[in-house]
C-alpha cells in the first residue's frame, strides 16, 4: 500500500489554484507554480537524491532522527521562494500561504526533535485549509483527502493517530496566516 497524497502531489495541485487566488486572475498562477516548486518539488528532488544515495530506506524517513535535513532543505527552499516573491512583486495572499508553510516547517521541524509528527497529515491539512480560506468553504469538503492521508500513514504503521491529529491541527493553522492578509 502506497500513500497517493504525497505532500509534493497536494502542493502542486494547491498552489497555483491559492496563486490565483491571491492575484485575483491567472497572473497568479506563475507565482502559485513557484510556490509549488519551492515547498514540494525541491524537497522532494533532494529526499529522493538522499534515498538513492542510501541515506533512509524509503521517501518517508520514518526515523525522525535522520529528517532535520530535510526540514532544512524545506526551510531554504520556502525561503529562497518567498524572496523571490518579495523581489519579483508577488500578491501579498502567496507571499502570506508560503511564510504560512516555513512556519509551519519551523512548528514541524521543534517537535520533531521530540516526537513524530506527520508531515503528510500536516501539508495535506495545510493545502485544504488555505484553499478554503482563499476560494470557498467548500474547499473544506477536501478534507476528505486530508482523512485518507492520515488514515493511509496510520495503516502503513508510519505514525499513530495522535501524530496525525497532530499534524493536521498544525496544517490547519497554518491557513491562518493566509487569513490575515
Amino acid at each position: 500500500m502506497t500513500n497517493v497524497f504525497q505532500p509534493r502531489n497536494l502542493l502542486l495541485a494547491g498552489m497555483p489554484g491559492i496563486g490565483w487566488a491571491a492575484a485575483g486572475d491567472w497572473t497568479g498562477l506563475p507565482w502559485g507554480l513557484l510556490a509549488a516548486l519551492c515547498a514540494g518539488l525541491i524537497p522532494a528532488g533532494y529526499i529522493e537524491w538522499r534515498r538513492k544515495r542510501g541515506a533512509w530506506g524509503d521517501r518517508h524517513v520514518v526515523d525522525r532522527t535522520k529528517r532535520a535535513p530535510i526540514f532544512l532543505v524545506i526551510l531554504g527552499s520556502i525561503g529562497t521562494g518567498s524572496l523571490l516573491m518579495v523581489l519579483g512583486g508577488a500578491p501579498a495572499g502567496i507571499l502570506a500561504a508560503m511564510l504560512g508553510l516555513w512556519a509551519m516547517t519551523v512548528v514541524l521541524l521543534a517537535v520533531n526533535t521530540v516526537w513524530k509528527i506527520s508531515v503528510d497529515a500536516a501539508v495535506g491539512s495545510g493545502i485544504v485549509a488555505l484553499l478554503a480560506a482563499a476560494h470557498s468553504p467548500w474547499w473544506l469538503l477536501g478534507y476528505g483527502m486530508t482523512l485518507a492521508v492520515c488514515w493511509s500513514r496510520v495503516a502503513l504503521t508510519y505514525h499513530t493517530v495522535a501524530q496525525t491529529v497532530a499534524g493536521t491541527g498544525l496544517g490547519a493553522a497554518t491557513a491562518a496566516a493566509f487569513l490575515f492578509v
